[in-house]
This record gives structure tokens, C-alpha cells and sequence, in this order.
């Protein structure tokens, strides 16, 4: 079962906050947690969860429901827990980051051929985020120094304006 949940999250690392903290400690194996952003006249990050159960109630149903329809449908969603991220740490071939993962795809931006080697390293920087695109939970990633590639979206990224 896929629900979706709008807490009212402020950001992207609060929404990971509680995900990190409530619903990856259920301990489901299988469970699939994704963030979605929420535009509009109260911008916000919803979530979604493929997995049964007791879960708070949504600040607005109608969110709810229309992220748990993105994360059904595999269209959208960039997803936080997922099986196997915990082992997707260091660098490590892409066909062993597909076989161990629910990772089933990974597009490379920026490259001469978005589908890289089987054997291209991927610096995970210990951060893996993949997105539901096309009904598939795909990765996107960059070209990376030594012909190795990684995610695109980097850990810390330095906020907007910050220089300035």
C-alpha cells in the first residue's frame, strides 16, 4: 500500500529528518520513502510511503493523495529510503550498485551516451537519491574526475545566495 503524507515539512531536510526517524524505524525491508516538493501559496515537502500502516494525519488529503499517486504510478518522487541504500556507500561499479539496490536505472547528464558502462564507478559520496521517472526508480547522475560518475544531487549543497 502507498500513502501520502503532508506534515507540513519546511524543506527537504526536515521532511528526511522525520522519514530517518519515524518511518525508516519500522524496520520494513521493503519500505520506499520518497520526498516531493509542493509549490505554490505554502511551498512545503510531502512524502510518500509504499509500505502498510499507521501513519499521521495529512495537513491536506489532497496532497496526500496526489503524491501517493506519483510514487504508485513511479512518476514521481525522489526517494530517501529504499532497499538497499544502506549499502550503497564508497565507490563501486554501477551493475553493483543496480544488483544490490531498487535502484533500476542510471542516466548520466552531461555525457556523450546517458547509459554508462556497467562497469563505470560511481562515487556514491554516501548520498544516493534516486528518482520514480517513467515508472522506473531512476538515478541521475554526472560525470565525475577519473572517468567515474555521481549522483547528481551532492550531500551539502551550498544554499542559494549563500555568498552573497
Amino acid at each position: 500500500m502507498i500513502s501520502g503524507l503532508d506534515l507540513g515539512h519546511a524543506s527537504v531536510v526536515e521532511a528526511e529528518h522525520w522519514l530517518r526517524e519515524t518511518a525508516a524505524g519500522l524496520g520494513l525491508a521493503d519500505l520506499v520513502a520518497c520526498t516531493h516538493l509542493v509549490h505554490g501559496d505554502q511551498p512545503r515537502v510531502a512524502v510518500s510511503l509504499s509500505a502498510a500502516g499507521s501513519w499521521p494525519d495529512p495537513v491536506d488529503a489532497e496532497v496526500a493523495a496526489r503524491v501517493a499517486a506519483l510514487h504508485e504510478s513511479g512518476h514521481g518522487g525522489r526517494a530517501v529510503r529504499y532497499p538497499g541504500v544502506d549499502d550503497l556507500v564508497g565507490t563501486l561499479p554501477v551493475a553493483e550498485l543496480l544488483a544490490i539496490s531498487a535502484i533500476q536505472e542510471v542516466r548520466v547528464l552531461g555525457a556523450p551516451s546517458p547509459e554508462p558502462d556497467p562497469q563505470t564507478l560511481i562515487d556514491t559520496r554516501d548520498f544516493v537519491r534516486p528518482q520514480y521517472a517513467d515508472g522506473r526508480l531512476v538515478l541521475m547522475a554526472m560525470p565525475a574526475p577519473g572517468g567515474r560518475i555521481a549522483p547528481f544531487e551532492v550531500p551539502n549543497p551550498t544554499p542559494c545566495c549563500a555568498f552573497h
